[in-house]
């Protein structure tokens, strides 16, 4: 007897974000073009790319910081794409982010014990309860409990982070969206931050949408990764199997930059290099956007743009490519 799998947590299907022109009569910009992806309860999915691939937005528009163009993002069953902004109140207990920079998230004139307390506030809870909680959160979170008074600019660039992760737990939500949450710190910050966010997830059940560029962090704290390349998901899968036997030319080239920690290795293996800049968003090429920088390119790639599918079959992984790497 098989047995249905549980519904998704968060389920974005064909979801696109246009931003108009620059200027007047300019082409608009789909910064993200009709990607879809599920996280499930409890899991992490990753979310990488070079900059300016749309996975910033992508978080964004999910938590409805920014207006999805066209698509559907239901969470726990429940379409919020289209919600107006009185019905995402309730929501936003369960759907939390933690953005990139620390410092520039945190509101210099307001105590930590108000940054942290302002989501249960703003749900109707009482002063008195909201600072018990945030106190409670400062503990959690590794933070002194007696700075709680003190303001962001007090603290270091971890320090902040963690505030900032405290804030988003304060309504005990279900997924979080994290937006580059170690990017901005050192590297020995990072795997601090990296640790108490794998802690957190195991101790309360969070899922996470990790969006990051760096790869390494990624294959340490994620489940499933999903590679962007101009506002399209090119390939998604099982992390193992992305990362030992990447299936679309743009992730083997990926892969290839990020550094291996034995020297040997690192001076003996193959370095892939794209050439020139991804396109513009606003003119992307026709066909596979991919192909003005792909090895792999032939003239089906030129005109006909691949469809997201299973790379191998029997296995759980899509590839958007004409020509995939066997895995």
């Amino acid at each position: 007897m098989t047995t249905t799998p549980p519904p998704p947590l968060l389920r974005v299907r064909d979801l696109t974000v246009t931003f108009p022109g620059r200027r007047r009569g300019s082409a608009p910009v789909r910064a993200v073009d009709g990607i879809g992806f599920d996280v499930a309860a409890g899991e992490t999915l990753g979310l990488v790319g070079e900059s300016g691939c749309g996975k910033s937005t992508t978080g964004r528009t999910i938590v409805r910081l920014l207006e999805p163009t066209a698509g559907s993002v239901a969470f726990d069953g429940r379409e919020i794409g289209r919600l107006p902004q009185r019905a995402l109140k309730p929501l936003r207990r369960d759907l939390q982010m933690v953005f990139q920079d620390p410092h520039s998230s945190l509101n210099p004139r307001q105590t930590v014990a108000r940054i942290i307390s302002d989501p249960l506030l703003t749900q109707g809870g009482s002063a008195a309860a909201a600072r018990k909680r945030a106190v409670e959160l400062m503990e959690l979170v590794g933070l002194i409990p007696e700075h709680i008074d003190r303001y962001p600019h007090e603290f270091s660039g971890g320090q902040a982070q963690r505030i900032g992760i405290a804030r988003a737990l304060a309504t005990s939500p279900r997924l979080v969206v994290a937006d580059e949450p170690v990017s901005a710190l050192d590297v020995s910050v990072q795997a601090q931050i990296v640790n108490l966010m794998e802690r957190l997830q195991r101790e309360l059940g969070l899922a996470y949408l990790f969006i990051a560029h760096d790869l390494s962090v990624v294959k340490r704290v994620c489940d499933r990764v999903a590679v962007m390349y101009l506002g399209r998901i090119v390939e998604i899968g099982a992390k193992e199997r992305v990362y030992t036997a990447p299936a679309h030319p743009y992730t083997r080239a990926l892969l290839s930059a990020v550094p291996l920690p034995d020297p040997a290795a690192e001076r003996s293996r193959e370095r892939i290099t794209l050439l020139g800049d991804p396109p513009s968003p606003a003119a992307p090429p026709p066909g596979c956007t991919f192909h003005p920088r792909c090895p792999k390119a032939q003239a089906v790639c030129r005109t006909e743009a691949p469809p997201l599918r299973v790379a191998v079959a029997g296995e759980p992984r899509e590839v958007a490519c004409h020509f995939p790497e066997a895995g």
